[in-house]
């Protein structure tokens, strides 16, 4: 099965959800987005291991399971996301102990976290990426991978406040209404609700 290498884009505030980002993934030499849904934690620890200026004073879960590790020469070889399923993505870590390899399983917010750490590589099949990649309009957004606090990760992107959404009104929407408020949430660089639009669409095909 077909695996294509995926890189950062950087995270932004949830527009729905509390205490919850939106991980963005793209595609390496690719316009496709794979915006994930993931937990403030797991996106401190994404924001700290991106921005290596600013180290806390003491490691944080994933800094301790990556010492802990080498420590007995286990490494991280690469991480793959290898299934979708009710908007949720599932994940291996791929790893190596004198010279026999084991996968685990792991959220994709983790393994992210602990790719970054090991510094490999993350991948996804193809029929992933055709299923729930999104393109976003290049000349109408601005990317910086900026985070400007570890404590607190920052926006990756100025965008513009959006009421809160109840995902749940999605499924009571056309597929025509909602294919037009999945481009405007791309255009507004709201990944998170473009995700929940994206499942709800994909969820639409399957039952058909």
């Amino acid at each position: 099965m077909k695996t294509v290498q995926l890189n950062i884009i950087g995270l932004t505030y949830s527009q729905s959800q509390s205490n919850a980002y939106a991980l963005l993934l793209g595609e390496e030499n690719g316009p496709r987005r794979l915006p994930i849904v993931i937990g403030a934690h797991e996106a401190q620890s994404i924001a700290i291991a991106l921005d290596k200026d600013k180290m806390p004073p003491r490691p944080v879960t994933h800094d301790l399971f990556t010492s802990f590790a080498l420590s007995f020469n286990i490494y991280l070889k690469e991480v793959i996301i290898h299934k979708l399923k009710e908007g949720v993505f599932y994940s291996y870590l791929v790893c190596e102990l004198d010279g026999e390899i084991k996968r685990l399983d792991s959220r994709t917010s983790d393994a992210v976290a602990l790719a970054l750490r090991f510094n490999c590589p993350i991948y996804t099949y193809e029929s992933i990426l055709k299923q729930a990649g999104i393109i976003l309009d290049e000349d109408k957004t601005k990317r910086r991978v900026l985070l400007e606090n570890t404590a607190t990760p920052k926006k990756v992107v100025d965008i513009e406040k959006s009421h809160s959404q109840d995902p749940n009104k999605f499924s009571r929407l056309s597929d025509t209404v909602l294919n037009t408020q999945l481009n405007q949430a791309l255009e507004k660089e709201e990944y998170e609700i473009a995700a929940q639009i994206r499942d709800e669409l994909n969820l639409r095909n399957t039952h058909h």
